[in-house]
């Protein structure tokens, strides 16, 4: 009986340890090809599988988008799910299965890329340089 508590007690520990321990990984002064930005970031978080992109458009920039949808916003934020695969992170797909596209970030690297795959197909695009990244292992 006294095992069995033990053994109990010891896998509740150390599933409840796991769980408190994230890496957090934040891309930040990140240009863009084509936008200019004043704020524009990443923030991976390992554990969640989330990454946040906060952003905000410098005025040339927000005004070339403005003209045509009049819903855009000077300041804004989206999340995506991601996930690991062979020590590249990747957003989860987005279209349809012949044609989709994918956030490409890999690990202690600075350039983000869209993977754009068509009929299997695979095309990389290098889309921003971040001047910052900060790696955080977060215990609660």
């Amino acid at each position: 009986m006294k095992e069995n508590k033990f053994i109990f007690f010891f896998i509740l520990f150390y599933l409840i340890s796991f769980r408190l321990n994230a890496e957090i990984i934040v891309l930040s002064k990140c240009d863009h090809k084509e936008d200019k930005f004043l704020k524009n970031e990443y923030i991976l978080d390992l554990n969640e599988l989330i990454m946040t992109r906060n952003y905000v458009y410098n005025e040339e920039t927000y005004q070339k988008y403005r003209i045509t949808d009049l819903s855009v916003k000077k300041s804004n934020s989206y999340v995506r799910n991601i996930y690991e695969e062979d020590g590249r992170i990747l957003t989860l797909k987005h279209g349809y299965p012949q044609f989709y596209t994918q956030i490409l970030f890999e690990k202690d690297k600075q350039e983000i890329f869209i993977k754009a795959v068509l009929n299997d197909i695979e095309s990389l695009s290098k889309v921003s340089t971040c001047k910052k990244i900060e790696k955080f292992d977060q215990r609660s």
